[in-house]
C-alpha cells in the first residue's frame, strides 16, 4: 500500500518539469546566438550573456514543494530573464531575424513568470496539498503533459523547417525583385522580368538542352552497366571479385579533382572535348561504383529460392534475371537512376574542364557564367536558379515512393 506521503512526493506539477527541459534548450540556443551578438558588436552582446546566466541561474532554482522562497526566486530571474531579452529586442533594428533571435530569451522569461504565477504552482510551492489536490494535479499532468511535449517537439521541427526553407524564400525574393540586388526586400515591389529574361534567353535553352542530354544519357548507360553489375556481384563468386568490390570503395574516397587532369588528357585524345558523350562518358565512371554497390545491396535481399523456382520452370539465367529478378528491383533501379541523373544535373567541375564553347555549356556552367567580375546579374541568376531546381523537384515528387522503398530495402538482408 502506497502512503500518501509518497503519492505527495510523486506530484510536480507540469509546468515545473516543462520548464526544467524548455528551460536547458534555451540556455544552449541563447550560447548559440551570442555568436552573432559578437559579430555585431555593441552591449547586446553583455546584455545577451548576463540573461544567459540568469536562464542558468533560473534552471537550478525552479520552485520545489512547500518552498516559498523557491517560487520567489524563480519570479524574480524568470522577470530578470524576460526583461534582458526586452532590452536586448529595443537595441538591435527591429527584423524578422531579431525578434525570432530574442524571443529564446524573453518567450522563456515570460513562460516562466506566467506558469510559476499561476495557481497549480503557486498552491503546491508553498502549502501541503491534500490527497484529493494530489490527485487531481496528477490527473492533470497525465493530460497535460503530451500536449507540452507535443508542442515542444513541433516548435523544435518547426524551426529545422523554417532554416530550410529560408533560403528558398530569399532566392525567392531576389528573383522577384526589380533590378539586380542581392538582398531583396520581403513585402517589396515584384515583377516577372528575371523569369521572362530567362524563357525568352536562347542561352539557357541551350544548357538545359545540353543538361538533359546529358543527364538522360549518363542515367541510361550507368544503368545498363550498374544493373548487370551489382548482380554479378551479388549472385556469383568469381576471382577478384572482392578486390573489385573494395577498389569501387577506394576510389570514392579521393576527391574528383585529382582526376581531372588524366580525364582532360584522354578526352584529348579520343577528340571528346566539347561533345555531350566525352561528358557521359565521364559521369558514368564516376557514379558507377557507388550505383554498383546500391543494387548489390538490393539484390542481396532478393531471395534465391525465387530464383531457384523460376529456373526449375524452365526460364534461363537471362529470364531469371529479366522476368524475376529485375521487376522486384524496380525501387532500387529508380534510386539509382535518380542519383546518376542528379549527379550529372548538377556536376560543374568536369563540364567547365571538358568544355570551353559557350553552346556545349550546361546548367551549371551556365549560370556560373553569369556572374564575372564586372557584372553580376543577380535576379537573373536567381530566376534561373529556380529554373534550373523546378525538374529536380518534380523528379522527387514522382519518385517519392520509390525513393523511400529503394532505401529501406536494401538496408536489411533477409
Amino acid at each position: 500500500m502506497i502512503s500518501h506521503e509518497t503519492v505527495r512526493r510523486w506530484y510536480t506539477p507540469v509546468e515545473v518539469s516543462t520548464l526544467r527541459r524548455w528551460l536547458l534548450v534555451s540556455s544552449v540556443v541563447n550560447v548559440l546566438l551570442l555568436s552573432v551578438d559578437v559579430l555585431r558588436g555593441g552591449e547586446s552582446f553583455l546584455i545577451g550573456v548576463l540573461g544567459v546566466v540568469f536562464i542558468g541561474a533560473l534552471v537550478n532554482s525552479l520552485p520545489q514543494e512547500q518552498h516559498p522562497s523557491s517560487r520567489n526566486q524563480a519570479l524574480v530571474l524568470g522577470g530578470a530573464v524576460l526583461l534582458c531579452g526586452l532590452i536586448r529586442l529595443l537595441s538591435t533594428p527591429m527584423s524578422v531575424f531579431d525578434l525570432w533571435m530574442h524571443a529564446w530569451m524573453f518567450g522563456p522569461g515570460a513562460l516562466t513568470v506566467l506558469w510559476v504565477s499561476g495557481r497549480p504552482v503557486s498552491a503546491w510551492s508553498t502549502r501541503s496539498l491534500s490527497v484529493g489536490a494530489v490527485e487531481y494535479g496528477l490527473a492533470r499532468n497525465q493530460s497535460l503533459g503530451p500536449r507540452f511535449q507535443a508542442f515542444g517537439a513541433h516548435l523544435v521541427l518547426l524551426h529545422f523547417v523554417v532554416l530550410t526553407l529560408l533560403p528558398l524564400v530569399w532566392i525567392f525574393d531576389i528573383a522577384l525583385s526589380p533590378g539586380n540586388a542581392l538582398g531583396g526586400s520581403l513585402g517589396g515591389p515584384y515583377t516577372t522580368e528575371h523569369f521572362s529574361n530567362m524563357l525568352g534567353s536562347e542561352a539557357f535553352w541551350t544548357w538545359m538542352r545540353n543538361s538533359l542530354i546529358v543527364s538522360i544519357g549518363t542515367t541510361l548507360l550507368g544503368l545498363v552497366v550498374a544493373i548487370p553489375a551489382g548482380y554479378a556481384f551479388s549472385r556469383y563468386k568469381f576471382t577478384g571479385r572482392d578486390v573489385s568490390m573494395f577498389a569501387f570503395l577506394l576510389v570514392q574516397m579521393f576527391p574528383g579533382i585529382i582526376i581531372l587532369v588524366p580525364y582532360f588528357l584522354v578526352m584529348k585524345s579520343l577528340g571528346l572535348l566539347n561533345s555531350h558523350l566525352g561528358l557521359i562518358l565521364a559521369y558514368c565512371v564516376t557514379a558507377l561504383p557507388l550505383c554498383v554497390w546500391m543494387l548489390k545491396g538490393f539484390f542481396d535481399t532478393v531471395p534465391r529460392e525465387l530464383e531457384e523456382a523460376a529456373l526449375l520452370d524452365g526460364c534461363n539465367q537471362f529470364q531469371v534475371f529479366t522476368k524475376v529478378v529485375l521487376p522486384l528491383s524496380i525501387p532500387a533501379v529508380a534510386v539509382t537512376a535518380l542519383f546518376s541523373f542528379l549527379a550529372a544535373w548538377n556536376e560543374f567541375l568536369l563540364a567547365l574542364t571538358f568544355n570551353t564553347s559557350n553552346d556545349m555549356y550546361t546548367l551549371p556552367v551556365g549560370l556560373a557564367s553569369m556572374i564575372s567580375s564586372t557584372g553580376q546579374a543577380w535576379g537573373d541568376f536567381a530566376a534561373a536558379s529556380l529554373l534550373v531546381s523546378l525538374p529536380v523537384a518534380l523528379l522527387f515528387l514522382f519518385f517519392q515512393k520509390f525513393l523511400i522503398e529503394g532505401l529501406s530495402a536494401g538496408s536489411v538482408k533477409g
